[in-house]
């Protein structure tokens, strides 16, 4: 893992924390607004593992997030929440119910247990060991946190896979900053929109990546839905539940401009949206330039896994 230029901390108001067990390959991520951010989800994989995704969408009672959570360690991860939820009460950070605060996280799972040691995944103390290293420094990259057990390319089989991992990326238009924080872990493989070159996937026989696409025309059977790409963009233009919501679709769109194939029967592929600012920026240009970071962000994620840049 390494920094590299360009995080979702680079919008103001956004932290960042990651707890992992470098042995045991997997580890959470909590990207944390320094006021309840309004958000937006979109759900595009069919085999996603999620928390308090029904409690943010439009219509609904909570009016923002008070943080979002990235995990490994399939649905048993989703327990590290709860350390998220209990740092955050501790500050006084939640919804007020006249009783007591409720801080609102909603969260959501990588299978990683096939990596490393299948017997440990994050729970509340690592959920909670998250937000107390949380910084707007933050910007290491490749295997930490929620991406150091991911993997992509698993079509030809685990064995055959690459290294995912967590990849950030940030862009400045018209005065607004957009950011983006993605975990990998896809059963296709990750491609450079900007040269079409397949960056890592199933490894052939001379160890180059393939390109899973082409292989899929040819499958026969499937591995297990074991596979997942996460992310969470973020900006400090000032935006609508339902204008949050537009802008996690339409980053969608970078999701699928970097991994072949994407949103598949075997992912749980899901991007939220946090808006922090007050800062004014059309929508359709504010969700494009999130499709571009986002594509971005997974370009670097396996690029400096595997390659360490």
């Amino acid at each position: 893992m390494v920094p590299a230029s360009g995080s979702i901390t680079d919008v103001p108001g956004i932290r960042v924390g990651h707890a992992h067990d470098e042995r045991a390959l997997t580890g959470c991520t909590v990207i944390l607004p320094e006021e309840c951010a309004q958000i937006g989800v979109d759900v595009r994989g069919s085999a996603p593992g999620t928390c308090e995704i029904e409690a943010i969408r439009t219509v609904r009672l909570v009016p923002c997030a008070h943080a979002v959570l990235l995990t490994g360690g399939s649905a048993f991860g989703l327990e590290a929440a709860s350390g998220v939820r209990r740092w955050l009460e501790e500050r006084g950070v939640g919804f007020d119910t006249g009783i007591v605060r409720v801080p609102i996280v909603p969260a959501a799972v990588i299978f990683d247990l096939g990596v490393g040691d299948p017997a440990v995944r994050p729970d509340a103390e690592w959920g909670y060991r998250a937000c107390e290293t949380s910084s707007r420094k933050e910007n290491r990259q490749g295997r930490v946190g929620a991406g150091i057990g991911a993997t992509v390319g698993k079509l030809l089989g685990q064995e055959k896979a690459m290294w995912g991992g967590l990849g950030m990326a940030s862009e400045r238009v018209g005065g607004v900053t957009v950011g983006a924080l993605a975990v990998v872990n896809a059963l296709g493989s990750v491609v450079d929109p900007s040269s079409g070159r397949v960056v890592a996937g199933p490894r052939g026989e001379d160890g180059t990546p393939l390109d899973s696409a082409k292989i899929l025309r040819g499958q026969v059977t499937f591995p297990f839905p074991t596979n997942t790409t996460l992310a969470v963009v973020a900006t400090d233009a000032a935006l609508t539940r339902e204008q949050a919501t537009k802008v996690a679709q339409m980053a969608q769109d970078g999701l699928a401009r970097a991994i072949r194939p994407a949103h598949t029967m075997l992912d749980g592929d899901i991007v939220f949206a946090l808006s922090v600012g007050d800062k004014q920026l059309d929508v359709t240009a504010l969700g494009a330039v999130a499709a571009d970071v986002v594509a971005e962000a997974i370009v670097r994620a396996v690029r400096v896994s595997n390659w360490s840049e």
